[in-house]
Formats: structure tokens, C-alpha cells, sequence
């Protein structure tokens, strides 16, 4: 591994601790530029979460992937609805930017999905498929109210993000608003933990490659090795977060918005090992992923100096359900062709 490589910290608390002199908050913004313009990874302190809020976060996912198989079973979701529990080796990441993985290879997470449900906003008539309702285990007292209490805090950092990505991009404060006021927000709850009766047939993965889709990803995670960030140097890089860090990386939605001048990064999870033996990891990955009826299109300040873009316009629904056929619903995405060319040069083969 490249020893100079390293994942930028930044203090957001000019932004969320009331008000800071512009200059605190133009340094952040600059941070926040530089981090997402070279590693397209960023970790930030100062997000305002309670330690009780995360710690009522840990004991949920606890009780939920204690259950039983069975028990667990009784709350999958079909693959067309982002909801729910997803068991291990039932969704394959790479399927999202059109690269089959290679056969007997399969993801190692198991994981449980909230979102934005269309019963929260009577005010908008919005689409159940787009904005489904959640499925809540109940025998779990308490799971619900401490996902939904962390899910808030998430949403409220991941806004507080877009407004400051506004400002290292030099747009209103408010920019972003008109595109994510009801924005098709999910949290994934993550396990990592090896199933004692599964087979070792082919790679086990943790997750395999992806980009995430939408405007920005919000992540809480053990501070236990696993994830891995592909460097500008095709160098796949360990990040192992700090226990009072969040970690925020961006999504295909910004890169698009930004001319690839901010990076959706290319990221996995390896089987989390600590002094030679398999341990449990947990995360819970927030996705801000933007309006299901937002057109994304290039900003006029991010395309090139004779107007045009590496990307077409694109609604956030028509996105998010291409990427989604293919982690879930295991057929490969054909319309990520600049996704999957990174994972090309790294040796991996695009579906044709």
C-alpha cells in the first residue's frame, strides 16, 4: 500500500455548532473541495450526532441480526422494493456497474433497509415505487424508535453536506434544495459476519466494488478493518474510521453534477479480519440520493471549455432504478459504462 496516501479529516462543526465567521466556514468548504476532487473519500468530525443516538444505532443492529434465519426471513422485501432484509450472498454490487463477478464468488453482508416512505409526506402524492414503506420487525421493542432517531440525525448531516458543497462550488447556500426537498433517502443497516454453515466456494467478499449512487452517502461504521477506498494510484487503500468520525463519500449523482471534477469513488469490503481471525463488522450506510423526479445535468461551471459533458442528463428515478436492477435484481447495468471502465483497468470484465 502506498504509505503517502491518506484519508482527509475535516471539522464540521463551523457548520453545526451555530454560527462561525465566514472564513471558518470558507476553510471547511475548501477542505471539502480538495477531499472530493482527490480521493472522492472524506472523514468528518464535528457532525453534531449524540453518542447516545449512535450507541442506540449499535444496539439495534444487534438485535436484529441476532434473530434467527427465519426470523429474519419474514422480512425480505421483493428485489424490486429497496426495504427490508437482504440475507447474504442475495445482492451482488458489482452487477451495478455492468461487471459480472466471477462464478461461485459472492458478497459476505447481510443487511436490513429503511427509507423515506410516501406516508411520511401526504403533502406530495409521491410514488410508492419510488418511496416505499418500511417493514419494522415486531419483536424487536425499541428498533424502530433508534433507527428512526439515528435516521433523522443522517438525513440532517447529509443536508448540511450539500449546503457546503455548494459553497466550495461557488453556488447559493441553497442550491441543492429544489433537487433534494423530498429526496429518495435509504439507510442500510450492514452486517459482516461469516454464517457458520457457508460454504467457501469461489472469493468471499464483504461487498464487492461499487460506486454509491446518488448525491452523497453518509456512513457510521465499527472502527474495525474491511472497507477499502481504490486511490488514484489503482491502489486499493484500508480505511479503518475514527470512533468519533462519520465517513462521507460521494455518489454517481455528484459526479455527474460536477464533470467528474468530484469523484464517485470506487470502494469494497473485504471480510473484516483482526490478528488472523474473521470478526464482525457493523455499519449503517445513509444514501442522500436527491428528488425521484430531479433531472441531474452537468453544471455550466464543471463542463468543458467548449460546453459539453462526459454525461447525459438523467433523472434521479430513472438512475437509481438501473443501478438498483443490478445489485438487487442481478441483471447487469448497461448504462454505466464509466463506472465499470474503472474496474476494467483494475483486470475486472465488463458484461457485454
Amino acid at each position: 500500500m502506498n504509505s503517502k496516501w491518506e484519508m482527509p479529516t475535516v471539522d464540521l462543526s463551523p457548520y453545526t455548532a451555530g454560527a462561525a465567521p465566514a472564513p471558518a466556514r470558507a476553510a471547511v468548504a475548501g477542505a471539502i473541495d480538495r477531499a472530493c476532487s482527490g480521493v472522492g473519500f472524506v472523514q468528518v468530525t464535528g457532525h453534531g450526532i449524540p453518542e447516545r443516538t449512535i450507541a442506540g444505532l449499535a444496539r439495534a443492529i444487534d438485535s436484529f441480526f441476532c434473530l434467527s434465519s427465519g426470523q429474519k426471513g419474514r422480512y425480505r422485501a421483493p428485489a424490486k422494493v429497496n426495504r427490508g432484509y437482504s440475507p447474504p450472498r442475495s445482492e451482488s454490487l458489482s452487477l451495478s456497474l455492468g461487471v459480472e463477478p466471477k462464478a461461485g464468488d459472492f458478497d459476505l453482508f447481510e443487511a436490513f433497509n429503511v427509507g423515506v416512505a410516501a406516508s411520511g409526506r401526504p403533502d406530495l402524492d409521491l410514488p410508492v415505487e419510488h418511496y416505499p414503506e418500511n417493514i419494522w420487525p415486531g419483536e424487536l421493542p425499541g428498533f424502530r424508535s433508534a433507527v428512526e432517531e439515528y435516521f433523522v440525525e443522517a438525513g440532517r448531516v447529509a443536508r448540511v453536506l450539500t449546503r457546503i458543497f455548494a459553497d466550495a462550488l461557488d453556488l447559493s447556500s441553497e442550491f441543492f434544495e429544489p433537487f433534494t426537498d423530498h429526496s429518495v433517502d435509504v439507510m442500510r443497516l450492514n452486517n459482516y459476519a461469516l454464517p457458520a454453515d457457508t460454504l467457501l466456494a469461489g472469493e468471499v467478499r464483504g461487498m464487492g466494488e461499487h460506486t454509491d449512487y446518488g448525491v452523497v452517502t453518509v456512513l457510521w461504521a465499527d472502527p474495525i478493518p474491511g472497507l477499502q477506498v481504490l486511490g488514484a494510484d489503482q491502489v486499493w487503500h484500508d480505511v479503518i474510521p475514527r470512533s468519533d468520525a462519520l465517513l462521507v463519500n460521494l455518489g454517481d449523482l455528484t459526479a455527474r453534477w460536477t464533470n467528474d471534477r468530484w469523484l464517485s469513488t470506487l470502494h469494497r469490503v473485504l471480510p473484516p479480519v483482526v490478528d488472523g481471525k474473521l470478526v464482525r463488522r457493523r455499519s449503517a450506510a445513509y444514501f442522500h440520493d436527491g428528488n425521484f423526479d430531479a433531472l441531474i445535468e452537468t453544471l455550466p461551471t464543471c463542463r468543458a471549455a467548449d460546453g459539453t459533458s462526459a454525461y447525459g442528463p438523467t433523472t434521479v428515478g430513472q438512475h437509481l432504478a438501473e443501478k438498483l436492477a443490478g445489485s438487487r435484481g442481478g441483471t447487469v447495468n448497461t448504462a454505466a459504462e464509466r463506472e465499470a471502465a474503472r474496474l476494467g483497468a483494475l483486470g475486472h470484465t465488463r458484461h457485454p
